[in-house]
C-alpha cells in the first residue's frame, strides 16, 4: 500500500513540474514581443539595438543580419559582448516564423538582466525577402 502511495506521490510531483516548464515556457513567449522589419532597420541604422542570431555557427557563418552576434559562439562570454547598458534593445532572431531557437538567446539575455528585449519573428527568411543582404 505504501509503495503505492508513494507512485502516486512520485507521479503528482512529476507532472507539477511538467506544468511548471510549460508555464514557463509560455510566459517568455509572451513578454517577448516582436519587432517590426522597418523598426528593426532603423535600430540597426542608428545603432541602437544589439543582434542575437541563435541559428548557430554554422549559419552564422554562412550569413546573419548586419552586426549579429553569434549567439552558440558567445556561450559563457555573452556578458562581455553585450552592452553594459541593461535597458538597451537586445534583439534574437532565428531562420523565420516557425523558428523557435530564438527562445534560448532571449532567456540568456534576460538571466544576464537585461529588460529590453525583442524577438524578429521574420529572421534571416524576412530579411531576404524584404530585399535585404546577410552579412558574412
Amino acid at each position: 500500500m505504501k509503495a503505492l502511495w508513494y507512485a502516486g506521490m512520485v507521479m503528482l510531483l512529476a507532472f507539477s513540474l511538467v506544468s511548471v516548464r510549460a508555464q514557463t515556457a509560455m510566459e517568455a513567449i509572451i513578454e517577448t514581443p516582436d519587432i517590426t522589419f522597418a523598426d528593426l532597420k532603423t535600430a540597426i541604422a542608428e545603432k541602437k539595438v544589439t543582434l542575437l542570431d541563435c541559428n548557430g555557427s554554422e549559419s552564422y557563418a554562412k550569413g546573419h543580419l548586419p552586426g549579429a552576434l553569434d549567439f552558440t559562439a558567445a556561450g559563457e562570454n555573452l556578458a562581455k559582448l553585450l552592452p553594459e547598458d541593461k535597458a538597451m534593445l537586445v534583439v534574437a532572431y532565428c531562420g523565420g516564423p516557425k523558428c523557435k531557437a530564438y527562445k534560448a538567446g532571449v532567456a540568456a539575455a534576460k538571466k544576464l538582466g537585461y529588460t529590453n528585449l525583442k524577438h524578429f519573428s521574420g529572421g534571416l527568411s524576412g530579411w531576404q525577402e524584404a530585399g535585404e543582404t546577410l552579412e558574412k
